[in-house]
């Protein structure tokens, strides 16, 4: 039964959230409520957001260390696979701040106490798995075109991958690829983890209406991947510090896009002030 609440949530007969067509306007208005955010807690936000370029620059030394070069860049660029698990607790303190609650770096880790957290941690798994997959999937095209020789220094590594017709090759297949693993994500991921959040669907309902949002929202939904993907490679040129800004910032903007996307309920539609009698995880 347990196995089964994660799938299908609290609910004997789950019900899909209603999805809402929405423009660029409306991601627009998330980054900037996004923005909004970050500067309203700037404090305890670079503090969680600099988990994420700090557990970067140590896969890097790792990469360095081990004499695994080909896979850097691939974990560099992975991070878009596993963001939205990562933003987790930023999705909950934009909850909080929404409802008018109490907010601070401590309230991110109150989504710890949501009924949801089992089907949380499913999708994170998945998202690993994928990343994962995504690891394997790079090492073994750059194989197939090199070898199984490792490069013998950084400076080899870059003349290999900039100067031969096999390195224009893992260039263009490898951004081909990581392209392919980088829709999977976005389509099951970029509402369901807020989704999760909000309201105890289980997995398969939150994926559903993910896919259904991107499904019904494409161009959109394809110009919301294109911001993260820019983002991301923005925040990470400077040794990932730039991170610690970005991520905060489009985790809470993730948050108000799902508010875009996704009907509330009826409870929720007086707004702002009656909606603090809602749910609080920590019971505030």
């Amino acid at each position: 039964m347990a196995q089964f609440h994660i799938v299908a949530g609290a609910s004997e007969t789950p019900a899909h959230p209603v999805i809402r067509k929405i423009t660029p306007a409306d991601l627009k208005d998330a980054l900037s409520r996004g923005f909004d955010d970050f500067l309203a807690m700037p404090s305890h936000l670079v503090f969680l957001g600099l988990i994420y370029p700090i557990f970067g620059a140590c896969l890097a030394a790792l990469t360095f260390t081990s004499n695994a070069l080909p896979l850097l860049y691939p974990l560099a660029t992975g991070f878009a696979l596993v963001g939205p698990f990562a933003g987790i607790g930023l999705y909950e303190i934009s909850r909080r701040r929404e409802l008018g609650l109490a907010t601070s770096w401590r309230d991110a880790f109150a989504v710890l106490n949501s009924p949801a957290i089992p089907s949380i941690i499913g999708m994170g798994v998945i998202l690993l798995v994928i990343f994962l997959v995504w690891l394997t999937s790079a090492r073994m095209l750059y194989q197939s075109l090199f070898g199984y020789a490792a490069p013998t220094s950084y400076p080899d590594f870059i003349h290999q991958v900039l100067t031969t017709p096999e390195g224009m090759s893992l260039i263009v297949w490898g951004n081909l690829l990581g392209f392919v693993f980088a829709i999977v994500v976005l389509s099951i991921s970029v509402i369901s983890f807020p989704l999760l959040v909000d309201r105890d669907v289980g997995v398969a309902v939150a994926i559903y209406t993910s896919v259904k949002a991107v499904v019904e929202n494409p161009l959109t939904m394809a110009l919301w991947g294109l911001i993260i993907a820019t983002a991301l490679l923005v925040g990470s040129i400077p040794l990932f510090v730039g991170l610690a800004i970005v991520m905060p910032v489009l985790g809470h903007a993730t948050w108000h896009l799902y508010r875009h996307v996704v009907e509330p309920l009826p409870a929720e539609k007086t707004y702002p002030a009656d909606r603090a009698v809602l749910r609080s995880f920590d019971g505030t």
